[in-house]
């Protein structure tokens, strides 16, 4: 029984370890698209986590820092070892010494006065070589191995620029990927407001249906009554096909949109084996406000007038992104000329050979001067050509800036333009309500026919899809004004 007490307790610490392990290491959202209801800012978290553009971001980011740093370790000196043996099929090296040559007419005949002493001395061979001419040969195998330091102290200011460069680059990269968490979290609004235009036209198309079943019903105790005519019937039940078909239009079509949500947002789906048409089926459940309720029509909080536009540019990634370019060309046209002018190097090294059959290590100190002279007939040229690209990035600067100003104001206009359609829009509703009222009274007494009160419906759902139109389209434009203004 212990043991048995002691394999239950064993298993449950291993399945809770296991499961605490799994609740840590599980990503937020990926994968739990199935009975998950997201809101808009899981939403947007989850593409920033997921989306392939911050990804992207994200990795360059991580390139401009290893280049920053690549670019550090030219300060250092350049250390190098070199090392080679070889073994040719002749000497490389060869000298012939001719004793005869060397020897001026006063030694020779003081060499012929005592050459009978040599010759009681030395042996006939040797005596017989001395004045032979003698052949000398080296190099036909050896080794070469050495290890040198050099250390630039003059370059014209190419490493200094060169890390400056190098810096710009890596905020370049980190203004870039607040670029695409921008384009990313408006991407995923217009996405959410979009299946939020798609649900409450869905939600009127419930209503119509509902009122259609009620007229219906009315009609058939009429025609039984012998009031009306089966006429009236067909026209309500030919639009009720009409409604059919709408929703299954938009069935498909809130489908498709949650499956480019879902995938923009690293989201994992499991379709639904339903026929599409067949209810309201969701690939992926997103929690919906109430339109008519929780989100009436608001202005955006903020100031919207010309006069923040100024003082918000400077704060945008794409003007400071504009700014780090004229930057970055200002930095070229200086490197330009430091790749024109002398450089100045010293180094140490340690080496060692055995070329001439003996074993030789010697260290040295130098230094080298390197002074580009022909280099200035192009170099001129590739300065000015700089120098104009440096203008050119000045211009492109104050052209955009003036461009996102005017983008600016657009936004701000568009939501004013939204706001006051979106009020048309409700009166609109309000008076396609009053006329459907009036309508069905008129048909129940008998003054007016059923063509004229379905149309009177179908005013009203135009009326009720053009201010779910119009309120998408101010969510949209208070979108673009935040991502204009970068609030």
């Amino acid at each position: 029984m212990k043991l048995k007490r002691l394999l239950v307790s064993i298993s449950i610490v291993i399945i809770s370890t296991c499961f605490s392990m799994a609740q840590v290491t599980a990503p937020s959202l990926i994968g739990r698209a199935g009975g998950e209801s997201f809101s808009l800012e899981q939403l947007k978290d989850s593409a920033l986590q997921h989306n392939i553009a911050m990804r992207k971001g994200r990795l360059k980011i991580a390139a401009a820092k290893e280049q920053r740093k690549e670019a550090f370790t030219k300060y250092f000196p350049n250390i190098s070892a070199v090392g080679m043996t070889f073994r040719a099929n002749r000497e490389m090296a060869e000298m012939t010494i001719d004793p005869q040559e060397m020897l001026s007419p006063e030694t020779k005949a003081a060499l012929a006065e005592l050459a009978p002493m040599m010759a009681q001395i030395l042996p006939p061979e040797v005596l017989a070589g001395l004045g032979n001419p003698v052949t000398m040969s080296m190099m036909k195998k050896g080794t070469i191995a050495g290890v040198n330091a050099i250390q630039p102290v003059f370059t014209g200011g190419q490493i200094i620029l060169g890390n400056k460069l190098a810096r710009i680059g890596e905020e370049v990269s980190h203004l870039q990927l607040q670029l695409s968490e921008k384009d990313v979290e408006a991407q995923v609004e217009q996405y959410y407001w979009q299946l939020l235009s798609m649900h409450e036209k869905m939600r009127t198309l419930d209503a119509v249906e509902a009122m259609l079943g009620n007229i219906e019903h009315d009609v058939q105790t009429a025609v039984r009554a012998g009031v009306a005519l089966n006429n009236d019937l067909l026209q309500v039940q030919l639009r009720q096909n009409d409604i059919k078909s709408q929703r299954l239009k938009l069935n498909n079509g809130q489908a498709l949109v949650e499956m480019l949500l879902a995938q923009f947002c690293g989201l994992s789906l499991t379709p639904n084996a339903s026929p599409a048409g067949e209810g309201n089926h969701h690939l992926l459940d997103i929690q919906m406000p109430d339109m008519q309720q929780d989100m009436l029509p608001t202005s955006l909080t903020g100031d919207i007038s010309g006069e923040s536009t100024a003082s918000s540019l400077s704060n945008l990634p794409e003007y400071q992104l504009l700014e780090k370019n004229v930057e970055a060309a200002k930095l070229q046209r200086k490197m330009e000329i430091a790749k024109n002018m002398p450089n100045i190097a010293v180094g140490a090294g340690y080496n060692y050979h055995n070329l001439l059959d003996n074993d030789r290590h010697f260290g040295m100190i130098f230094a080298s001067v390197n002074v580009p002279i022909s280099g200035w007939w192009g170099g001129a040229h590739a300065i000015r050509k700089k120098k104009f690209e440096e203008q050119e990035a000045r211009e492109q600067l104050t052209d955009n800036a003036q461009q996102l100003q005017i983008r600016i104001q657009k936004a701000a206009n568009d939501i004013s333009e939204a706001q006051s359609q979106l009020a048309l829009a409700q009166q609109s509703v309000e008076q396609a309500t009053e006329n459907l009222r009036i309508q069905r009274n008129t048909y129940r007494a008998g003054t007016s026919t059923m063509s004229d009160l379905l149309q009177a419906q179908l005013l009203l759902q135009q009326a009720q899809d053009k201010r779910t139109d119009a309120f998408i389209d101010l969510q949209n434009a208070q979108t673009a004004y935040r991502h204009a203004t970068g609030l």
